[in-house]
């Protein structure tokens, strides 16, 4: 593994800290190198706070307060995503890293959002600073594919998730609530949810199962809860409706907004559904969306096209009978153990 590769890839080992608080941002590393070492590293603090770059800088000034800016000079700043050319909640980046007259920038992939898209890369080398692009730049796209897929689709990254018998049961087939999978892919489930912006149940699930889709089991934030349900149906008692999280509810009905409560009806409600549910989620700035269930709901997403990954859990058990899992088709990515379960990671093809 030569040089570059190695640091770039301590930029994305630093990204993917970020996860769940950065969003609608981007996760991004960055690694400062003088003389072949690390003097200085950081990541993009959560939503509003300082990016990468700035915290890179920030942790080599303070472990050399007296040679820093002298350092900054004859070194290589390792950024995992293009450096940002724009005044947003903080200033740009690539201006920073001009000002300290960096002697060279490794950038892994280009940002495609309007306001940076070469941008960052043109007054970096407007600067004299010798810019290098490309280095680990397919590992780089699929830590920042949430945010690609909002700015190239204009929707939330979705990932569907259920879990199914080894014989390929969903759910007993009197529509009753039975465990599948094992309390190892729960916890599992837990942690994937304060990663994501978002998680979707139809009214199906939340009579069945009244889940409260909050990250109970894993240390991080709770996502925002979706629920689909058209004659709002569902008790404001349900779990879904409690204060532990915000709840958005598409409905035929009503719309209002109380609390954490935020109620949106749509006047055609069964024409194109996931569609106006995605794109009210991307106007709400909701970078990625987990899709649980209950099998219609899934299965409507999967007909429309409208998913980029798959969690599948498959249990050991045989059921015999039962309601069908949903079918897709999809490369498989990942293919793990997790306790006595099978986890399969497929992507859309």
């Amino acid at each position: 593994m030569n040089r570059e590769v190695l640091f770039m890839q301590r930029c994305l080992d630093l990204a993917v800290m970020g996860a769940g608080k950065t969003s609608p941002n981007p996760m991004v590393g960055a690694v400062i190198v003088h003389d072949g070492k690390i003097i200085g590293e950081g990541y993009t603090s959560p939503y509003g706070g300082p990016h990468a770059e700035v915290n890179a800088i920030q942790d080599a000034m303070l472990k050399f307060p007296e040679s820093a800016e002298k350092l900054f000079q004859e070194s290589t700043i390792y950024v995992s995503l293009e450096p940002c050319a724009h005044f947003g909640k903080t200033p740009p980046c690539a201006d920073l890293i001009v000002s300290k007259k960096f002697k060279k920038a490794v950038i892994a992939c280009q940002d495609p959002f309007a306001k940076v898209n070469g941008l960052g890369i043109q007054k970096l080398k407007e600067a004299g600073i010798e810019v290098v692009i490309g280095v680990l730049e397919k590992e780089a796209k699929w830590v920042n594919r949430r945010f690609f897929t909002r700015l190239k689709d204009f929707r939330p990254y979705i990932i569907l998730k259920w879990a199914e018998t080894n014989d390929g049961y969903f759910a007993p087939a009197d529509g009753s609530q039975k465990w599948i999978s094992n309390a190892a892919s729960k916890q599992l489930v837990h942690q994937w949810r304060t990663q994501e912006d978002a998680i979707l149940v139809g009214k199906g699930t939340a009579l069945a199962d009244n889940p409260s889709l909050t990250a109970r089991e894993w240390s991080g934030r709770n996502p925002k809860r979706v629920l689909i349900d058209k004659r709002l149906e569902i008790s404001r008692a349900a779990n879904l409706y409690s204060t532990e999280a915000d709840t958005i509810v598409f409905n035929a009905e009503q719309t209002d907004w109380q609390g954490n409560i935020k109620l949106i009806a749509f006047e055609n409600f069964d024409l194109y559904l996931p569609q106006q549910v995605l794109y009210q989620l991307y106007l709400m700035d909701i970078q990625s969306l987990i899709v649980e269930g209950g099998k219609k709901t899934l299965e409507q997403f999967i007909q429309a096209g409208l998913w980029d990954e798959a969690r599948i859990f498959k249990s050991s058990e045989n059921w015999g009978a039962g309601m069908e899992a949903p079918k897709i088709n999809g490369s498989i990515k990942e293919k793990l153990k997790v306790g006595s379960d099978t986890l399969e990671i497929l992507i859309k093809p």
